[in-house]
């Protein structure tokens, strides 16, 4: 998928479903639950157990989802990620080198930073997009509203502190879209495998950033 491609999916998707798994078997199942409920974005991390397999089987087996990977630390994790099949990459900091290498084969790379200085860096080193993390931090949806007057050229993706009852705020605010992990998957829903409620929720999120 192009850096073009992906910002023109990302606006008609507007959400990213982020997975953490402890076992590959939990993730993939937590893949498929919002994959339902209409979220084609889907971000393994890499921190997930086995998550170059987990990547490559929901490549294959949810062909209309685009599956990429997240928490990249380096370019060697990089590399096994995009040798996996990933389609897009995350990673929590600015990396001039990472972002050089993901240019290069066009691929779409979303780099954390928090500051005005750090996301104007990762935007001029190549960045597709810039991930606001964690924006609660600086005060969520009125922060990403604040960057608007001098960075509103830059698509922002926050995360870490976006919720169900939030994501259109911040959407409304400026966001280019918004990514959700925890708040997808309760870790009570998830402990009891309450699959079909994770993908009600996908959809009223879906429904509700329309």
């Amino acid at each position: 998928m192009s850096g073009q491609n992906w910002l023109s999916y990302l606006q008609q998707q507007r959400a990213i479903a982020v997975i953490r798994a402890p076992s590959k078997s939990l993730g993939y199942k937590m893949a498929l639950a919002v994959a339902s409920g209409g979220m084609q974005l889907i971000e393994i991390t890499w921190n997930s157990d086995r998550a170059p397999e987990l990547i490559a089987q929901l490549r294959k087996e949810l062909p209309q989802s685009v599956i990429g990977a997240g928490t990249l630390l380096n370019l060697h994790s990089m590399q096994e990620a995009i040798t996996a099949g990933a389609e897009f990459l995350f990673t929590p900091h600015v990396d001039s080198a990472m972002i050089a290498a993901a240019v290069a084969l066009d691929i779409p790379i979303i780099p954390g930073a928090l500051s005005p200085t750090e996301i104007v860096s990762a935007w001029t080193t190549g960045a597709t997009c810039v991930k606001v993390f964690p924006v609660q931090a600086l005060g969520g949806a009125s922060y990403i509203k604040s960057l608007q007057a001098p960075l509103g050229h830059i698509p922002l993706i926050p995360t870490g502190g976006v919720t169900l009852k939030n994501a259109k705020e911040f959407l409304l605010a400026g966001a280019y879209a918004v990514g959700l992990s925890s708040e997808l998957f309760p870790k009570k829903l998830v402990a009891a495998g309450d699959w079909h409620l994770i993908t009600q929720q996908a959809k009223q999120l879906m429904q509700s950033l329309v």
